[in-house]
């Protein structure tokens, strides 16, 4: 097409959703507030519904919400109409989507709602709407064009809808004090999931820990390092706690003699790099890479104590890059 510039179409999209989202966000007041408080003070679920491109988004929001640690599920109104509606329960808060306010779809869910005193938080343009009416909160979206000039396409309309359920999910989230560790719970698989494993879900345990005393002689030293195949042996004091490691560089260090002497006398005092049980595997990773110097296998300290010990092919299997 003569004239067609995609490049300048795409800016003048992404400028017109910024323009608009910027405009949310400073409208925003204390209706958001209410929002979050009756998400937080609900019993049961948060039940997201829309129909069209607005029931995508609602189920997006479902998403966010459940794997965020709120008990979240997508409801077609339609569907509900023809006996989903007993899927919701006077312990839950219904959060509806529709641009107009008026999709004939979301009555029956409406007045369902009302009958049962179900709280209902609005998203939507007019808040005069049939939905607007009937509900509770009402979050008003933002007074901006659709992306598509000559054509009334939700384009505009639906990111503004997705920007305020993420701040709904978001801000419930923080008020309970959700944190990565909950969030790894939601999260087992996957590259989001690898990340958020702690060294503790890797490490191997106490049973493959090579450690001898500080006055083991080294005969015997030498002996839990070939067994325990992991080229390294710590050392720990009569409390228990770890004194230091003994590895292949300090026995050639110590070759002349070697057998002679006690781990102790061997030993790197340290060592200089270990790693608590609840650390992020990844940040264990980082530990291990740094050049001061690299390692491949990490020993797991809890109050000075070893517990487990962690190898660089564990973080790598699990995922974690």
């Amino acid at each position: 097409m003569s004239g067609f510039d995609p490049i300048a179409v795409g800016r003048r999209v992404l400028a017109a959703e910024a323009q608009a989202l910027e405009a949310q966000g400073q409208a925003l007041d204390a209706a958001f507030a209410k929002a979050v408080d009756l998400l937080a003070d609900a019993k049961g679920r948060v039940v997201c519904t829309g129909i069209g491109k607005s029931g995508h988004v609602a189920r997006k929001i479902a998403a966010t919400f459940a794997s965020t640690g709120a008990a979240a599920l997508f409801v077609h109104p339609a569907e509900a109409s023809h006996g989903d509606l007993g899927m919701i329960t006077g312990d839950d808060v219904v959060l509806a989507l529709s641009k107009s306010g008026e999709a004939r779809e979301l009555a029956d869910l409406l007045a369902y709602a009302k009958r049962f005193a179900i709280p209902l938080i609005a998203i939507t343009a007019d808040p005069k709407s049939a939905l607007g009416r009937a509900a509770d909160v009402i979050l008003q979206l933002a007074d901006g064009r659709e992306a598509t000039p000559n054509v009334n396409a939700p384009t505009t309309s639906t990111t503004l809808q997705i920007a305020l359920g993420d701040a709904l999910a978001v801000a419930l989230l923080e008020r309970r004090g959700f944190q990565s560790e909950d969030f790894r719970l939601f999260h087992p698989g996957g590259k989001l999931g690898a990340m958020l494993r702690t060294v503790a879900d890797l490490m191997h345990g106490e049973v493959e820990l090579p450690l001898v005393t500080e006055a083991t002689p080294m005969r015997q030293a030498l002996l839990v390092m070939t067994e325990k195949r992991w080229g390294i042996v710590g050392v720990t004091g009569p409390d228990g706690k770890l004194l230091g490691a003994i590895t292949d560089g300090d026995l050639r260090r110590h070759i002349d003699g070697l057998l002679d002497h006690t781990a102790r006398e061997v030993m790197t005092p340290g060592p200089k790099k270990t790693v608590p049980p609840d650390m992020l595997a990844s940040e264990a990773l980082a530990r291990m890479s740094d050049p001061a110097p690299a390692v491949t296998v990490l020993f797991v300290v809890d109050a000075g104590r070893p517990v487990g010990i962690l190898h660089v092919h564990d973080i790598l299997r699990a995922g974690v890059m």
